[in-house]
């Protein structure tokens, strides 16, 4: 059993690190903006997803070894910033022919765009490793790994729902081609800003 004073640490870690602004809460406040909370559930679902992956991954070991080979951190790296401009290049492409507000399809990451996200996510791999290195022990492995899972699953949600929401009720106002417009453009610089981060680190 973990006890509080761990349950505490463990909320003031994770907390600000899933809050924070990076590109997967950009592109889930992008998703709100455009589809609202409904229509974004399934590239959130998907994003969810792939956090209990990757706390699975590295709760039971398995990340610490990719990790052992200097490789796997520069390939994780490069992949991600690609991706990130391919995302970039998705919200650019959408200013061309700007929908109206939450028209099916256009535009829309799926549940395998919100898994793939986080998989290809150094960020939220250094922070699953960290967060399993300091308050994870020996003992009781399997009960261990799969509390710290589901705490990381609710903290994850609440969180990014508030991304999510604030996209919609505040961004999802904006519904004109031209404001859907600056809204694309803009998401697409915060990825190249990101990427540009990403490539300097």
């Amino acid at each position: 059993m973990i006890s509080l004073e761990i349950w505490l640490l463990f909320l003031g870690y994770t907390v600000p690190l899933v809050i924070s602004l990076g590109p997967g809460n950009t592109i889930l406040t992008s998703m709100g903006a455009r589809f609202g909370v409904k229509g974004s559930g399934p590239f959130w679902l998907g994003f969810e997803a792939g956090n209990v992956a990757l706390c699975l991954i590295y709760g039971f070991g398995l990340g610490q070894l990719a990790h052992a080979y200097p490789l796997f951190g520069a390939a994780l790296k490069w992949t991600g910033i690609v991706y990130l401009l391919y995302l970039a290049w998705t919200f650019i492409r959408s200013t061309t022919k700007p929908s109206r507000y939450g028209e099916k399809g256009h535009g829309r990451l799926g549940l395998v765009d919100g898994f793939v996200s986080v998989l290809l996510n150094p960020k939220i791999h250094s922070m699953v490793l960290a967060m399993f290195t300091q308050f994870l022990d020996s003992g009781h492995l399997v009960g261990q790994v799969t509390q710290l899972t589901l705490a990381f699953l609710v903290v994850s949600i609440i969180c990014h729902f508030l991304w999510i929401y604030l996209g919609a009720t505040v961004l999802g106002r904006l519904r004109s081609e031209k404001e859907q417009r600056i809204q694309g453009w803009a998401f697409a610089l915060c990825m190249i800003v990101v990427a540009g981060f990403m490539v300097r680190g």
